[in-house]
């Protein structure tokens, strides 16, 4: 016997609304969840990727290219004139000027004349000491020369003497050989021979050493009035010099002190400019001034566009305030109508570098050393070490570090202070 069940009498029952509106509303909660959690995630990985945000306006970011990279300067320029000295004062006096600024001058004419009492008189001095010195090694001259004839006269009479001993030793020998003379006369007659022979050897060495003396009195008088004469042309050469006259065919420039004004030795009187000559004179930046080099070739240009061609003729071995000064000379003729301190726009090229991965120059050179930079990955840049070569004004060459298409941040990144990774927000 089997026992029934109650499957016969259960029946499907149809779900009712309510438990519908109840699963939906879990299923719409379950989605705004997994949406909150993936903004969630997306902002922690934000805040992971970048603990620090910038806005974009407060950067600025280059992209790396492959190309040419030519080294060049360019900097305005200031036309001066290659050869304008300043007259000086070669003593203190009162000065009388002949010209004003502005005036043409040809070489030779007469600028202006200082009156100098003092040097006149020195001058007056030295001229008279010369004169009593030149007459004292005439006086030396002429004593040397009494002196020599003194001892000439010593000289010859002693040949004779010795001549008429001579004779006499001759006489007195034939005469005892014929038996009129005595022995001894003949003895008498050699002795003054022999007397006549020493002092003929002591009148030629006394006539030697007379001349000597007698030319090293008269040659040390006139060493002394040499010395004086070169002191007389020296303070003639500072008297003529007192006359300021133009070097050249030129300008006057500016005049440094009044008319009859009173100048100290030394002191500047008034300039002289060669119009026939410019030059042009530029600021370097000290990071370009090792690659600058006397003889390279530059290009000027002036206001009417043309260029013309020139190279550095100076460097100057000085930094002043990071910058050096150069001057370009033209190389060929220079333009027309050039004026002072007019201003031209000048480009001296060092080198090019063809081919190579450059990306534009700017104050993170500095702040790395050129070894560093920030890499834009999206918007989020990330600090990374690269290596730069030369650079020009406006790029610089990247050996290793980075692709061409990277985008690296060349100013702002100072901002950054030593983060690995920042936002930057806007870009």
């Amino acid at each position: 016997m089997s026992i029934r069940d109650t499957s016969g009498q259960d029946q499907p029952v149809a779900a009712t609304s309510g438990q519908a509106r109840k699963r939906r509303r879990w299923l719409l909660g379950g989605a705004i969840g997994v949406a909150v959690l993936l903004l969630a995630g997306w902002l922690v990985s934000g805040w992971s990727a970048g603990s620090r945000s910038f806005d974009a306006a407060r950067v600025r970011v280059a992209t790396v290219t492959r190309g040419d990279l030519v080294r060049d300067i360019s900097a305005d320029g200031r036309v001066i004139a290659a050869n304008s000295p300043t007259l000086y004062a070669i003593a203190g006096g009162t000065v009388s000027l002949n010209v004003v600024a502005g005036d043409v001058v040809e070489q030779g004419t007469e600028l202006a004349v200082i009156d100098s009492p003092e040097l006149r008189s020195q001058l007056a001095q030295e001229q008279a000491t010369l004169a009593s010195l030149e007459a004292e090694a005439g006086r030396a001259a002429l004593d040397a020369q009494v002196a020599l004839s003194a001892a000439q006269r010593a000289l010859d009479q002693a040949s004779v003497d010795r001549q008429a001993a001579e004779r006499d030793l001759q006489r007195f020998s034939k005469g005892f050989e014929g038996g009129a003379v005595s022995q001894i006369d003949v003895a008498r007659a050699d002795d003054a021979l022999k007397k006549a022979d020493l002092g003929l050897i002591h009148a030629r060495r006394e006539f030697s050493l007379q001349g000597q003396g007698a030319n090293l009195d008269s040659r040390n008088k006139q060493l002394l009035a040499d010395r004086q004469r070169s002191v007389v042309t020296e303070l003639q050469r500072q008297v003529d010099a007192l006359t300021l006259r133009a070097p050249f065919d030129g300008q006057v420039g500016q005049v440094l002190v009044e008319q009859r004004a009173n100048v100290a030795a030394n002191a500047p009187v008034l300039g002289v400019v060669d119009l026939t000559r410019f030059e042009v004179e530029v600021k370097v930046p000290e990071s370009f001034a090792r690659d600058l080099a006397i003889g390279m070739s530059a290009q000027l240009t002036g206001g009417g566009g043309e260029p013309y061609p020139a190279t550095v003729s100076a460097v100057s071995p000085e930094v002043v305030n990071g910058e050096v000064t150069a001057r370009l000379r033209f190389a060929d003729q220079q333009p027309p109508g050039l004026r002072q301190n007019q201003r031209m726009r000048a480009r001296v090229v060092l080198d090019t570098r063809e081919d190579v991965l450059m990306v534009e120059r700017g104050p993170f050179l500095e702040q790395g050393s050129g070894n560093l930079a920030y890499v834009m990955d999206g918007n989020i840049a990330v600090r990374k070490r690269i290596q730069t070569g030369v650079s020009s004004i406006g790029a610089v060459e990247v050996v290793e570090g980075l692709a061409p298409g990277d985008r690296v941040v060349v100013s702002g990144a100072d901002q950054f202070g030593d983060a690995e990774r920042v936002r930057i927000s806007g870009l």
